[in-house]
């Protein structure tokens, strides 16, 4: 059994544990073909969805993360995300959606920092910055690609939340890590 976290974007973050949580698979996938300014080809979909639908196999469990609220490109997004979702479908695999808010909170990212003792929002990369810092803290993970850091998340929480639904120790048990499991497995955003 593996555990598949995805992060879609045009560049799709993918990240595949066992079931000890070690890395088997991570990979940044972007559709081939003709590319057009802010958005995704039709070819380039199906080729980002056909790459997707190769990777992921019977008895995976799979998380993958929700579309950011108030995303700018809004018709790009739901084409990528639609068109993965359905791929997971025709695998007859089930998958369970993660808020991108709960993607940060996994690793205790609030989104704002402290400045001369004001909270602020996070400018321009600090977020990317954060998150690849808090992965690298809680467990030791480090990639180039901000999607497949965020996919490393998200498949820790798949793999977590597989443990948890079948009674077993949780490999991440930190207070906050359990109520983001907790929220998942009971529907509550």
């Amino acid at each position: 059994m593996k555990f598949v976290g995805v992060d879609p974007a045009t560049k799709t973050g993918i990240v595949i544990l066992d079931e000890q949580g070690k890395v088997v698979y991570e990979n940044e996938l972007k559709g081939e073909g003709a590319k057009i300014k802010g958005g995704i080809t039709t070819e380039q979909l199906v080729s980002l969805e056909n790459q997707f639908y190769k990777i992921i196999k019977p008895e995976d469990e799979i998380c993958i993360e929700q579309p950011a609220m108030g995303t700018q490109m809004g018709v790009t997004t739901g084409m990528i995300h639609g068109g993965l979702r359905t791929m997971i479908f025709r695998k007859g695999l089930v998958y369970w959606d993660v808020n991108p808010a709960w993607t940060k909170k996994y690793v205790k990212v609030t989104g704002f920092v402290l400045e001369n003792g004001k909270k602020r929002r996070f400018k321009d990369n600090e977020k990317k910055k954060a998150m690849k810092d808090a992965v690298l803290e809680h467990f030791g993970y480090t990639h180039k690609s901000d999607n497949v850091v965020d996919a490393y998340i998200i498949a820790r929480i798949a793999l977590n939340l597989y443990l948890m639904r079948e009674y077993k120790p949780l490999l991440d048990t930190n207070t906050y890590q359990v109520e983001v499991l907790e929220s998942i497995l009971n529907k509550v955003e």
